[in-house]
């Protein structure tokens, strides 16, 4: 399990290699409220790309409650976990609600629980059992998406051989993003990662090593290829 207010271990599926092969993720925002002894508590989930974008949420949530008790929170993006209480009694808050990120397996997602104190004092027990049950009704709001890494990739290919790389890609399931035809055919297409070295070898192969594979960029995507966090 991971532990403390900063960690280095991930909550993604790895294979033999120590490569990600999947990770689960929220499917886009959510928000769920519950009320306890007259608290109000909000929970704001959202998936975060990177440290930067988690706290920019946290920062945007604060901004829209800034009336709040309590913006409590604890997010993972990427190596980076952190939580925090603001305020609560420690343990009582980032902790109940980073839990909820560990047990349901949630990678590159940031919850917010925002506090309103009703007047009534519910224990450090009640604490914990009100962030932790907000946080999951955010979670459950917001939706869980199963993610998979892929790569996309560019190769230059001449006419006399397009024919051979197209129907290679194909048999690998390739997502084909962008093709320009001029004196020679650029192809832009996506494959998960775990098939990246394969297609590359069957190209070079296919070419006598005349097609040069180039990266240019990277994505999170379903069983579709496409991105499971659309702008």
């Amino acid at each position: 399990m991971c532990g403390g207010h900063s960690s280095n271990c991930t909550l993604s599926t790895l294979n033999a290699r120590g490569e990600r092969v999947s990770y689960r993720t929220v499917a886009g925002r959510g928000q769920a409220e519950i009320v306890i002894k007259k608290s109000r508590f909000i929970a704001h989930v959202a998936p975060v790309a990177s440290e930067e974008a988690a706290w920019a949420f946290i920062n945007e949530i604060r901004a829209a409650h800034s009336d709040a008790t309590h913006n409590c929170f604890a997010f993972t993006a990427g190596a980076v976990q952190r939580m925090s209480d603001d305020g609560e009694p420690s343990g009582t808050a980032g902790r109940p609600i980073f839990e909820v990120l560990e047990k349901q397996g949630l990678s590159d997602t940031a919850i917010v629980v925002t506090r309103y104190f009703g007047g009534i004092l519910l224990g450090a027990g009640g604490l914990v059992r009100a962030y932790s049950q907000a946080a999951a009704a955010g979670v459950e709001a917001a939706g869980v998406a199963e993610a998979l890494p892929a790569v996309d990739l560019r190769v230059r290919v001449d006419y006399a051989l397009l024919g051979r790389v197209q129907y290679l890609l194909q048999q690998h399931g390739a997502l084909t993003l962008q093709t320009d035809f001029g004196q020679e055919v650029v192809i832009v297409f996506r494959v998960l990662e775990t098939d990246r070295d394969r297609v590359t070898a069957e190209l070079a192969e296919a070419s006598a090593g005349r097609i040069a594979v180039e990266p240019v960029g990277t994505a999170l995507v379903g069983p579709d290829l496409q991105p499971i966090h659309r702008q």
